[in-house]
């Protein structure tokens, strides 16, 4: 938590001027701020951990030959977010994970221009920390007979999102910035889910597993199968539900035909 807010001050500092943006293959956007945060990064978690790994969503071209051999591993997004950032929303954050075995055991999502940092690791729970309050995020059913409240990141996104539910519930869309912060909006109790249709990678999710499996979440595909880490030579996730309890029939909001 301390690395992820020395981090936000780096970004806040770029997020005061104009920043140069680029392009990458993928066609989404990267700034020098997403590079050097990510060698801020990489540079204090070797110096806290210097045995275990880091994959960077800006350095991770290392083939799954040699990857699959690390029993554990620092996987980090240094800007979650970037276009949120470029538009200047104030929605982004930077995600640290740990992932041990192929699963996300501790998890740092941290908004630096909102100052709210969610935080957790595997059997000691998920927690909500803002200057007003730090509280323990817990679980809590989907209310009944009212609209099933749904995390996306654009009107665009809504409307993708709307064509594969079932019409005959009530659906109400919050659109919100990067990955890492909808999936806190589930967390703690803004929405009952977050529903990705496109690209995102194994960085935007893991922090995200981790905290919204330790107050009661589930995460996965749209063939309720769990999302996989570091088990392909691709990082790109399939589209998945980010779901504040497992307890609910989701089959029955998708459409079937």
């Amino acid at each position: 938590m301390d690395i992820a807010q020395q981090a936000g001050k780096h970004l806040r500092r770029f997020y005061q001027d104009s920043v140069a943006v680029h392009m990458k293959e993928d066609n989404t956007p990267v700034t020098e701020a997403d590079m050097f945060v990510s060698q801020f990064l990489t540079e204090k978690l070797t110096a806290l951990t210097p045995d275990i790994p880091i994959l960077s969503e800006e350095n991770c071209q290392i083939p799954l030959e040699e990857r699959s051999r690390w029993q554990s591993y620092w996987l980090i997004d240094p800007l979650d977010g970037t276009q949120q950032f470029i538009n200047r929303t104030d929605q982004f954050s930077i995600l640290i994970s740990l992932v041990k075995n192929g699963q996300p055991v501790l998890g740092v999502i941290y908004a630096p221009i909102l100052e709210c940092t969610y935080y957790a690791m595997q059997g000691f729970g998920a927690y909500k920390k803002t200057a007003e309050q730090h509280i323990k995020l817990t679980f809590r059913d989907i209310e009944p007979n009212r609209a099933l409240r749904i995390a996306v990141g654009s009107s665009s996104a809504a409307e993708k999102v709307r064509s594969i539910l079932n019409k005959n519930f009530d659906y109400e869309f919050h659109i919100f910035g990067s990955s890492g912060l909808k999936s806190t909006m589930v967390a703690d109790g803004q929405c009952d889910c977050y529903i990705r249709l496109g690209l995102t990678g194994e960085w935007d999710t893991a922090a995200a597993e981790i905290l919204l499996s330790e107050m009661g979440g589930v995460v996965f595909d749209l063939n309720y199968q769990a999302l996989t880490y570091n088990q392909r030579e691709s990082f790109v996730n399939p589209n998945f539900i980010m779901a504040a309890t497992q307890d609910f029939a989701w089959e029955k909001i998708f459409r079937s035909d």
